[in-house]
C-alpha cells in the first residue's frame, strides 16, 4: 500500500498525524485520532475466545486454550493500513497504541487476572536489525501497559525463514514448524498462564509453532491474541 505524495508531504511537515487518515493529532491522541479509533473494525472474538473460526484454523497444528484478534483484516481496509504503517513505516509506537486499546477492551470484558505473562512472537535477528524493532513486541508492550502483565521474551527464532506470503497452509507450516526455540528463562514458566501475541494471523502456522515450543516449558495454558486476522 502506498500513500499519495500529498499525504507523505503532510506527514513530513506535520509528523504528529493520524496513521490512518493523516489528520493532525491532538496532544491527548496517540498515533490514531479518535475518529479513526471509533471506526476500527473491532472483532468479537474476545466474547467467544474458545469457540471461533480462528481457533478452528489451528486444529491439527496446536492445542491452545483460546484465540482472539483485535481487528478484522481486510485488503485495502483500515487494518491493513495500520499493519503496513507498523511494519514498514517505522511506527513502533503505533503497535504500543494498538496494544493499549486492545488491553482496555479486554479488561472491560472480564480478562483481568487472566494471564501471568505476555510473550511476543520473535523476529529473526537479521530482520530485527533491518526493521529496528519487533512489531509484535510493541503490541505486547501496549497490552502490558494497560493490563499490568509483564512481557517475557521467552522465544527466539533460530532460522531466517522465507516470507509466508502466497504460501499454502501446509507450506506455511513446513516453513516455520522447526524455527523457534525456548530461551533458558522460559523454564521458569511452569504452571504459568501465557498470552502469546503476534501482529497478524493468516493460517495460524507461526502462532501454532510458537505455542508448541512454549508448551515445552509446561505452562498451565497458552492463549493467542493478534492485532488483526481475516476469515
Amino acid at each position: 500500500m502506498r500513500f499519495t505524495f500529498w499525504e507523505d508531504f503532510l506527514a513530513l511537515v506535520f509528523p504528529d498525524t493520524c496513521c490512518v487518515c493523516r489528520r493532525s493529532l491532538f496532544d491527548f491522541e496517540d498515533h490514531l485520532c479518535k475518529i479513526c479509533i471509533s471506526r476500527l473494525p473491532v472483532t468479537s472474538y474476545h466474547l467467544v475466545p474458545r469457540e471461533n473460526e480462528l481457533k478452528t484454523k489451528l486444529l491439527g497444528l496446536s492445542d491452545v486454550n483460546s484465540v482472539m484478534a483485535y481487528l478484522r483484516f481486510s485488503k485495502r481496509g483500515m487494518s491493513q493500513k495500520i499493519l503496513h504503517q507498523l511494519k514498514y513505516r517505522n511506527k513502533p509506537g503505533l503497535g504500543r497504541a494498538i496494544g493499549v486499546l486492545y488491553g482496555g477492551l479486554l479488561l472491560q470484558n472480564g480478562f483481568s487476572g487472566t494471564w501471568d505473562i505476555i510473550v511476543p512472537v520473535p523476529l529473526h535477528r537479521t530482520k530485527l536489525k533491518r526493521r529496528g524493532y519487533n512489531q509484535s513486541e510493541m503490541f505486547a508492550e501496549g497490552l502490558s501497559k494497560t493490563m499490568l502483565i509483564p512481557v517475557g521474551r521467552l522465544l527466539y527464532r533460530n532460522t531466517h525463514t522465507q516470507t509466508q506470503t502466497k504460501k499454502t497452509r501446509l507450506q506455511r507450516w513446513e516453513n516455520v514448524s522447526e524455527v523457534f526455540c525456548l530461551e533458558t528463562v522460559a523454564m521458569d514458566c511452569k504452571g504459568k498462564r501465557i498470552l502469546l501475541v503476534d501482529d497478524v494471523m493468516t493460517t495460524g502456522a507461526t502462532l501454532a509453532a510458537c505455542a508448541n515450543v512454549l508448551k515445552r516449558a509446561q505452562p498451565s495454558k497458552v492463549d493467542l491474541a493478534v492485532i488483526a486476522a481475516g476469515k
